[in-house]
């Protein structure tokens, strides 16, 4: 590998290598030393002078600003650039953020530029340099430090990034929105692949330009693409959002040269609210990003609050930047096997033991967690049984599903097996609780204890039961507890389309919410146990309704249902989940729409925004309404479900399942 250092004074002159690092491959190849001279460019540092950093190990050479730390390019297969060169050197690649002060001043998008350059190791098999921003009182900038570092290793076909963000003790608060890595690609890598079935040609920056702006600024309809396949479509960033769980790996292909761009991401420890939290993956540009944190789909509770004083230290990556090629051009699509290999290999190799921040704890510094789970559920046909392929995970202590909201610390989250066995490894030493949910089962589970972790050790849990949220047993139900509305129906026609989900994930295209009024043009749903099929007869969201005059019109949904007999000494319990609100509402009323108050309301809730940015759900919230028994009769029984809040088109909820229980089985008979 060779590390060169370059200054490019205003002159027009070629300068020699001020500094050089000869490294050694994993195969013993000597990448002899080279007089590499380098042009002038333009601008200049306050000194007159602009600097560089090159890592390069004979496969992929990447050049580095000085001191920002900002990626202005990347070599590979001889390719100049694999990086848009069009733009500004230090606007190509580079890590950022966007935050706020606590008296809502000086909130902005910043990018994370390095004051002071360093190399932290040059050996033989590995380069890692650090560009390293240090907090100023009388600096207009996010109160962090932040210590960026990159790394190349011998034999490796691309680069790793990881960064070390630390606040200290009397530093004053602050709100952290979003950061994240920022690649912006030439414009020849033009396909986009997320996962095995997401993959698509994507149209250019230029054809969203001529393209018309639909509601909000990120969804366009293009209207005079270069390419005519595309006129009519609909190009929305946040059509191709994935859930963390399952963005370990996505990127570009260039079908034109035959090179693919990905990122790995091996491990989502350091990523914010756990695995079902959805964020951006790539979109037109092309642009290529790794988001760390992010109040995408669920608002400001995801906002990272930092009170005055407090201190904090958190290590985002390291992340994988992959390239691969293939010669023969026609077969490019093939990118994305390789990577998904790659993929594995690095998710296998996690934690690494590379990275030389002591901040990073390498496997010996860690332990692990085992045990199994059942779920015990005296209503239930099978009463007490395992909880198959349940979602475990070890967060921040907190309230039952606080998981979701958590965005300092560090999150360790696997899947059990069909026998509830679950393991847990590369646990980071601290003090934890012990959150689950499992598919098909209603409420979250936290174990009662919590649990200390320390380097090395490998806790063996007691067996946990999870008992469900329940009071009586099940007189209907509608949809499945899944945390999600994908079981719904959710139309697959519109005039707002995106042809990758014409026939998978119908729920990402553009404008569903208004054929809600196609649809219900004058009457709501109606839902009517027994006979009608949530599949089918439930809208995927409950959302407003536009009247020719433009206005917007408050809907309400109604539950038909009947009951045979009616416990009188008893509550019904109305369980009420939601996978998703933004500035919504729900209120309940039993048979008696005209009443002037609900009987019970969830309040003004939410800003997961999941409804505009095509997402499928957000944030769980769960809600119980006792009922007592003089609100039914025996025989056929509505409940109103209203959403009355209309200011905006986007207001409105998903509903997740929905239960009635009656009275528990020593006072009601069937």
């Amino acid at each position: 590998m060779v590390v060169v250092w370059k200054m490019l004074w205003g002159s027009l002159v070629w300068l020699s290598i001020m500094v050089q690092f000869f490294l050694l491959s994993h195969c013993s190849m000597k990448y002899p030393v080279r007089n590499i001279g380098s042009k002038i460019s333009g601008g200049k540092s306050s000194h007159g002078v602009k600097l560089i950093v090159e890592m390069n190990n004979g496969i992929v050479k990447v050049i580095l600003s000085r001191p920002y730390g900002n990626v202005r390019g990347i070599t590979y297969q001889g390719v100049e650039n694999l990086l848009d060169s069009s733009l500004d050197s230090d606007d190509r690649g580079y890590w950022d953020c966007s935050w706020e002060d606590v008296n809502g001043k000086n909130g902005k998008q910043t990018k994370i530029l390095g004051g002071e350059f360093q190399v932290i190791m040059q050996k033989n098999y590995q380069v890692e340099v650090s560009f390293k921003t240090t907090w100023k009182r009388s600096d207009p900038l996010p109160a962090l430090n932040v210590d960026k570092r990159y790394v190349i290793l011998s034999g490796s076909s691309g680069f790793y990034a990881y960064a070390i963000y630390e606040r200290f003790k009397g530093w004053p608060g602050m709100f952290l929105w979003e950061t994240r890595i920022v690649f912006k690609l030439s414009h020849w890598f033009q396909y986009l692949a997320i996962s095995d079935s997401r993959q698509r040609l994507m149209p250019t920056s230029g054809d969203r330009a001529r393209g018309h702006s639909l509601a909000y600024p990120e969804a366009v309809m293009l209207k005079n693409p270069s390419n005519s396949r595309f006129k009519g479509e609909v190009d929305d960033k946040y059509q191709y959002s994935s859930e963390t769980k399952d963005d370990s790996l996505h990127g570009w292909i260039s079908l034109r040269k035959g090179i693919g761009f990905w990122i790995i991401t091996p491990s989502h420890e350091f990523r914010t609210a756990g695995p079902l939290k959805q964020d951006l993956t790539c979109h037109v540009g092309p642009t290529c990003l790794s988001m760390f944190m992010s109040k995408h789909y669920t608002g400001v509770p995801l906002n990272v609050t930092f009170e005055n004083g407090e201190p904090w230290k958190k290590v985002f990556g390291p992340v994988f930047i992959h390239l691969n090629s293939v010669s023969n051009r026609t077969k490019a699509i093939s990118l994305w096997d390789e990577a998904k290999q790659q993929m594995r290999k690095e998710v296998r190799s996690w934690p690494y033991s590379f990275p030389q921040s002591p901040d990073f704890l390498k496997s010996d510094q860690r332990g692990s967690v085992i045990g199994r789970l059942s779920v015990k559920d005296k209503y239930l046909k099978v009463g007490t049984g395992p909880a198959r392929f349940a979602h475990v995970g070890l967060a921040a202590p907190g309230d039952v599903g606080s998981w979701e909201f958590q965005t300092k610390g560090y999150q360790f989250w696997t899947q059990a097996d069909e026998r509830g066995i679950f393991f847990i490894k590369a646990v980071l030493p601290g003090i934890y609780n012990l959150y689950s949910w499992v598919p098909g089962v209603m409420g979250n589970y936290m174990y009662e204890s919590s649990v200390t972790v320390t380097p090395g050790t490998n806790i063996k849990l007691p067996h946990l039961v999870f008992k469900p949220p329940r009071d009586g047993p099940t007189l209907w139900e509608i949809g499945i507890p899944d945390r999600s509305a994908a079981e719904f129906y959710v139309p697959n026609e519109t005039k707002y389309i995106n042809k990758l989900y014409l026939k998978q994930d119908t729920f990402r295209q553009y404008g569903l919410w208004e054929r809600y009024t196609e649809i219900y043009p004058k009457k709501d749903l109606v839902f009517t146990v027994g006979t009608s099929d949530y599949a089918k007869d439930w809208f995927f969201a409950h959302v407003l309704r536009r009247l020719r005059n433009g206005k917007l019109q408050a809907t309400t949904w109604k539950i038909v249902f009947d009951l045979s007999k009616v416990d009188r000494a008893g509550m019904y319990k109305l369980r009420l989940v939601l996978a998703a609100a933004h500035l919504a509402e729900v209120e309940v009323r039993v048979n008696r729409r005209e009443s002037s108050r609900p009987y019970f309301t969830t309040g003004l809730i939410g800003r997961d925004d999941a409804i505009a940015r095509h997402g499928i759900h957000g944030v769980l919230r769960s809600f119980t309404a006792s009922l007592p028994a003089y609100l039914f009769v025996k025989g056929s029984n509505t409940i109103f479900l209203d959403q009355p809040r209309n200011e905006d088109i986007f207001q409105g909820v998903m509903y997740d399942y929905i239960r009635l229980e009656g009275p528990p089985q020593r006072t009601y008979q069937s």
